[in-house]
């Protein structure tokens, strides 16, 4: 069995509800668009990714 390693590729803020997408050509995150809307959240926010949630960065596939 072997395991492989993702990196997410979208997230959101707990405190304020900012949405960022990884963009590949750009090596960064974007603010992520609703509706053609940027999800900016709170400037005065210091972003509290969700980051012992559902995302599981290890992905165990037979081999």
């Amino acid at each position: 069995m072997s395991a492989r390693v993702r990196k997410p590729t979208a997230r959101i803020c707990e405190a304020c509800g900012r949405g960022e997408r990884w963009d590949e050509d750009l090596e960064a995150w974007q603010i992520a668009r609703d509706d053609g809307e940027k999800q900016v959240g709170s400037p005065h926010c210091i972003h509290e990714w969700d980051i012992t949630g559902t995302f599981r960065p290890v992905d165990e596939a037979d081999n």
